[in-house]
């Protein structure tokens, strides 16, 4: 395993899996892997939030567990359920064979070998190599009893299963939490964390991000794409394009052969960057062009 000893470890983890992160967020994450503390993750959608706990479970060579998070989630479906069908089953044998001890039939059918583990719970459980990484996704997206429901998990790696009792981690799993922010998360979860505010890049760390995942591409172009993309997240847009929204673009723009940005290109391609029509109506056309060239200039200023 990589050793994450030092903030310049965790750099160069994720310098490894071509992710480009500033010194707060490396310095947040080495401090969560020292302290064994859960990070929690808010920034907008498409930041690259997802993609942090990705990497570490690649670069610390453990197994991923995602639980994507979604209104009404349960736990049944994030923690636990009993196999009612094995244990159907095997009341019948039971009845079958005779012998109904009700008081020992229910302590074996409610026993471990007719849980289902789902990936709360699976994540207690290590394996040869290690603890997993667990990654809690989206935890706005659920309500304020699964919120509550996390606390025991996060403060001491545990679950209480009322029939065989509290489930343990022998080593807890490293823990990221994202959120997207459309709403408050409930001040009682976020003390248990460490927290970090994932923000748009600057210009220079976008650069830096399209070189490390798209090698091939033009300089010059690439320069173009994220100064246009910079002045896309100034406009009153409905919703701003994140990262992976630039490198899709990007990626669009490398199928279809393009050498330089042009307003045609922009035009036919704006679907990959903006995710909704009112955006894309009043970008397209004259808009895009005028911010085109403003950042023909303004690039040609820093060339001169």
């Amino acid at each position: 395993m990589p050793a994450t000893a030092s903030i310049e470890d965790v750099q160069r983890l994720l310098r490894d899996a071509n992710y480009v992160a500033d010194r707060s967020l490396a310095t947040t994450l080495f401090l969560s892997l020292q302290m064994g503390r859960p990070l929690f993750l808010e920034g907008e959608a498409g930041v690259g939030k997802t993609e942090i706990a990705k990497v570490l479970a690649a670069g610390l060579d453990r197994r991923l567990i995602r639980l994507q998070c979604y209104e009404g989630l349960d736990v049944s479906s994030a923690v636990y359920e009993w196999n009612y069908a094995r244990q159907m089953i095997e009341i019948r044998l039971a009845e079958a064979a005779g012998a109904v001890d009700r008081e020992h039939l229910a302590s074996d059918v409610f026993s471990a070998d007719f849980l289902i583990e789902r990936p709360l719970l699976a994540a207690l459980r290590g394996d040869d190599s290690g603890a997993p990484v667990l990654l809690i996704d989206e935890l706005d997206r659920t309500d304020e009893p699964f919120e509550a429901y996390l606390l025991e998990l996060l403060s001491d790696f545990q679950i209480s299963i009322p029939e065989i009792g509290t489930v343990k981690a022998v080593e807890p799993p490293v823990v990221v939490i994202t959120s997207n922010r459309t709403r408050e998360i409930h001040d009682a979860l976020k003390r248990r964390c460490l927290y970090h505010w994932v923000d748009y890049p600057d210009a220079g760390r976008e650069l830096a991000i399209i070189e490390a995942r798209l090698p091939g591409m033009d300089i010059d172009l690439s320069r173009h794409v994220v100064a246009f993309v910079q002045r896309l997240r100034e406009q009153d847009l409905y919703k701003l394009p994140g990262v992976a929204e630039t490198l899709d673009w990007a990626q669009s723009l490398l199928q279809l052969d393009q050498v330089a940005l042009d307003s045609r290109a922009i035009d036919d391609t704006l679907g990959a960057l903006l995710k909704y029509q009112d955006d894309i109506a009043r970008i397209r056309g004259s808009e895009a062009a005028r911010i085109l060239e403003e950042v023909k200039t303004e690039l040609s200023a820093q060339v001169g």
